[in-house]
Formats: C-alpha cells, structure tokens, sequence
C-alpha cells in the first residue's frame, strides 16, 4: 500500500515523521507550567520580604494611577508603594523595613 502524505487515518504510517514546530521541552501541559511558576515567584517574593496587598479601585482611579506611573517611568506597584511610604509616617516604614527577610 502507497503511502499518502495528506492521509492521517492510519496513523501508524506517520509515527517516524517530525512534527512542525517546536519540539515539546516540558512534560507539562502550558496551564500548569504557569501555575508552577506562579508559585515559584510568590515564593521568590516572601523569601525576599515582600508581601502580598490586593486593593480595590474604581475605574477613574485606576487609570489615573496608570497614567501617572507611565509619566513616572515606573510600574503601578511601585507608584503605589511609594505613595504608601510617603502618606506613612517614616518611624512606621524604617522599624518595619529592618525586620529580617522570611521572618514574620
């Protein structure tokens, strides 16, 4: 029996053939891969200190926050940060800026 090169029905003719694209590096499917290393980096992040905030904002807020970090040159979070820091007291943010990393 001839081979046809656009019949995939009989699958075991085209087991030797390289598929397009690239090969597949990680035995995890892509949903996973991001969920791992969503993990990884909230773990980077404790280990360095850094703690998590969710905040809520209407719309007007929050693309003026965008806004103004963009003129700023740096990200929301870090607007948001330093904003926080200068709206605290310094003795609050230094005393709380000493504490040794992965300590709570």
């Amino acid at each position: 029996m001839a081979k046809e090169n656009n019949d995939k029905v009989t699958i075991d003719l085209f087991v030797g053939q390289a598929k397009r694209g690239r090969p597949r590096t990680n035995p995890l499917s892509r949903e996973e891969q991001l969920k791992v290393n969503k993990r990884r980096q909230l773990r980077r992040d404790r280990i360095n200190g850094l703690r998590r905030i969710e905040l809520k904002v209407d719309q007007a807020l929050y693309d003026a926050l965008n806004l103004h970090a963009e003129q700023q040159g740096v990200s929301r979070s870090e607007l948001i940060e330093s904003m926080l820091r200068t709206a605290l007291p310094k003795a609050t943010c230094s005393s709380s800026s000493s504490n040794k990393p992965g300590k709570n």
